[in-house]
């Protein structure tokens, strides 16, 4: 399933699917994001979720 989008709230970052459920949140400052990924900066580390909320990469 695709990202859709993905919206700072607080200290959480909500990704959305395309019907509009949640797909994950995770803590942190939401960097940006694509159809298949989410940056979400936490600390001094940026990580890179795919659409199931799995990690990617740190970097």
């Amino acid at each position: 399933m695709a990202i859709a989008a993905a919206k700072q709230n607080g200290n959480s970052v909500y990704v959305y699917s395309d019907n509009g459920n949640v797909l994950f949140v995770r803590t942190g400052t939401l960097m940006g994001f694509t159809g298949s990924t989410v940056s979400i900066q936490w600390g001094t580390s940026l990580y890179v979720y795919d659409e199931t909320g799995n990690v990617k990469f740190v970097r």
